[in-house]
């Protein structure tokens, strides 16, 4: 088992709900996420800029 830093951008969603559910199904994509944190966010874009860890 491997562990990989990623960070990614993600669309606001007007549901925090979703916004998580988003969060997670990109981490996914890249193994199995340990933990992330939503480190900014671009009003202007309307993205959120995540960091978190992922096993592979």
């Amino acid at each position: 088992m491997t562990t990989h830093f990623i960070t990614t951008e993600v669309s606001l969603q007007e549901n925090p709900l979703r916004l998580q559910k988003e969060i997670e199904a990109v981490l996914e994509k890249q193994g199995e996420p340990l933990r992330w944190a939503i480190t900014e966010v671009d009003t202007e874009k309307q993205t959120v800029y995540v960091e978190g860890i992922v096993t592979k």
